[in-house]
């Protein structure tokens, strides 16, 4: 049932990834004998991992909806933690500081048709919510955007979406360092298109190769999401390529070569559900499951990816607001477009669409994917 209006409706538990590996999961549950059944779900559920609870200050505002309609949109926060605690973890030479190096909030339209999800850049600075007040960023009266995990979990990053960018917050899932690499091995890897060499010998003491087709494992697909002192060294750029890696990630996971092999979607499972945390409404893979099945028919072509309006702070040097993110008015209309459940609109434009890339891109497209280091 739901939590705000009493009718059933659909709960996916987490970003796109997660929906879908807890529907192929039954795939695989359908080949296994009802024994192993049981066990291997006993099994997934175990390792998931409960955090606290979203507090709601206020109803979660329903858009009117076709007649007979039964579901809800639902507003998903995935959260990728900035811990090195786990092995080969700390890729970047820096210690860490707890925070949600990523955090993306995963819109699912209430027909089950359509899906994007917004990336909110770790620098931003927004005004203070009550689980960040001590958490200000110098003398600026702000706080940076990834504090807000540190100061009080992903229940505190719920707590920010919801009264900065007045977005009501369904659900969370949080994701480590480990259980990606795991995700990524489990499927045999990943291929990306790389155009030019990107290297960072002075920190992360790494460099890719150029191709088309750049086949990346777990070790080499973590090193790449999270570089960032390459180019221009700007956050904005590592958000453009982590939005290029979980596109092809999804891709390879609805591949044939994925879906036709049993022992690949368990693994993924198994690595998917050992890395996550989520809130205790939706800590339990029979939850997950048996809601999931509405997400079938979410095409790839439907699922966007796109980046919280935003733009460098314009002061110099000796302001301490110097190298860090401003979010723009744009970004609050984008946010009524999430509340309303409504299509993407003008937002679409310079937007990624999961295993699509354009044809013929604009220059401003080949530019601002010149400027991350990925193809247009």
């Amino acid at each position: 049932m739901s939590r705000s209006s009493g009718k059933r409706r659909g709960r996916p538990g987490g970003e796109i990834s997660l929906v879908t590996v807890v529907v192929v999961t039954q795939v695989v549950i359908a080949l296994l004998t009802a024994t192993a059944v049981y066990a291997a779900w006993l099994h997934l559920d175990g390792n998931i991992k409960a955090g606290n609870s979203i507090q709601h200050q206020h109803g979660k505002r329903i858009p009117k909806q076709d007649q007979g309609e039964s579901t809800e949109p639902l507003n998903i926060l995935v959260l990728g933690t900035d811990s090195r605690s786990g092995a080969g973890d700390s890729i970047d030479g820096e210690a860490g500081c707890d925070c949600s190096d990523t955090t993306i909030l995963v819109h699912v339209s209430a027909d089950r048709s359509s899906a994007y999800a917004v990336s909110i850049p770790r620098d931003s600075l927004v005004k203070p919510v009550a689980c960040t007040r001590d958490h200000e960023y110098l003398d600026t009266g702000l706080v940076e955007w990834n504090q807000a995990y540190a100061a009080g979990g992903a229940a505190c990053t719920a707590q920010e979406v919801q009264q900065d960018l007045h977005v009501y917050v369904d659900d969370y899932v949080v994701v480590d360092f480990a259980g990606f690499k795991n995700m990524v091995n489990a499927i045999g890897g990943v291929n990306v298109c790389i155009p030019f060499e990107l290297s960072d010998p002075s920190v992360a003491h790494v460099t890719f190769e150029p191709g088309k087709s750049v086949h990346l494992d777990g070790d080499r697909a973590l090193s790449y999401v999270r570089l960032r002192y390459v180019l221009s060294g700007s956050d904005l750029g590592r958000i453009k390529r982590q939005q290029v890696f979980v596109s092809a990630m999804t891709d390879k996971l609805l591949s044939a070569g994925t879906l036709t092999r049993p022992d690949r979607l368990y693994s993924f499972a198994n690595a998917l559900t050992s890395s996550i945390t989520t809130n205790p409404e939706i800590a339990h893979v029979k939850d997950l499951v048996d809601l999931a099945r509405q997400f079938r028919n979410i095409d790839l072509r439907h699922i966007r990816f796109v980046t919280l309006p935003n733009q460098a702070y314009d002061v110099p040097q000796s302001d301490p607001r110097w190298g860090r993110v401003q979010v723009l008015p744009g970004a609050y209309r984008l946010m009524r477009i999430v509340n309303r459940d409504q299509p993407l609109g003008v937002f679409t434009h310079g937007s990624l669409r999961a295993g699509h890339r354009p044809r013929h891109p604009s220059a401003e497209a080949k530019a601002q994917a010149a400027a991350a280091g990925v193809c247009a």
